[in-house]
């Protein structure tokens, strides 16, 4: 690639990822339907010639955007087992885990998603692309696991993503490092040792009401 053919790729990259940037903020403060061009060049300081040379309409910016994350949210989930024929949780070292960086990545993204009314469904949509990716690469088929399939992916699908959701609300307090560390030393969890029941009453806050 010629240098100037490289200089001109990181403009555009650098362009693309400010209109992004700018539709996110603006998703979090309206709905996307109400979100002009205008808004978005004007956000991201560019002009609305800029924006047509890589876009028809506000849609394919959004689009655009969903593939991105989620190509890279399947990137980072199977980071761990990619090059192995032989995956072994138990052999598996915190740093390999690599979706709490993706997260972290696109934090204005998942932000975006968690904390607004933005996307509605979408969480569930990156529940579901977890799910796939367990059930057809990292569940059994000999027969070794008698449970349902869906349920045991469905539980794993879910957790993950609720532990990415705590870490989102409590405005990712901890290093993308911490959280891998908690996720693996829950999957090493083995529930045989007592558990002391609290009987204490919980109490409600106002908010939870």
């Amino acid at each position: 690639m010629m240098k100037s053919e490289h200089g001109m790729d990181k403009r555009v990259k650098k362009t693309k990822t400010a209109l992004k940037d700018s539709l996110i903020s603006l998703m979090q403060e309206k709905d996307f339907r109400d979100i002009s061009v205008t808004d978005i060049v004007e956000a991201a300081d560019v002009n609305r010639g800029t924006f047509y040379r890589h876009f028809q309409y506000k849609e394919e910016l959004l689009d655009e955007l969903i593939d991105e994350v989620l190509t890279d949210l399947i990137r980072s989930y199977r980071d761990p087992y990619e090059k192995v024929e032989v995956f072994r949780v138990g052999e598996m070292s915190a740093s390999a885990i690599k979706i709490f960086e993706h997260v972290a990545a696109h934090a204005s993204f998942y932000t975006m998603i968690i904390k607004s009314n933005a996307l509605p469904g979408f969480q569930n949509r990156i529940c579901l692309e977890l799910k796939k990716l367990y059930l057809h690469e990292l569940f059994p088929k000999d027969g070794r696991i008698k449970v349902n399939e869906d349920l045991l992916a469905s539980y794993h699908s879910y957790a993950l993503f609720g532990m990415i959701i705590e870490w989102v609300d409590g405005g990712y307090a901890y290093s993308p490092a911490y959280m891998a560390d908690q996720l693996l030393s829950i999957l090493h969890l083995r529930m045989t040792e007592p558990v002391y029941v609290n009987k204490a009453p919980v109490e409600i806050s106002e908010r939870e009401k």
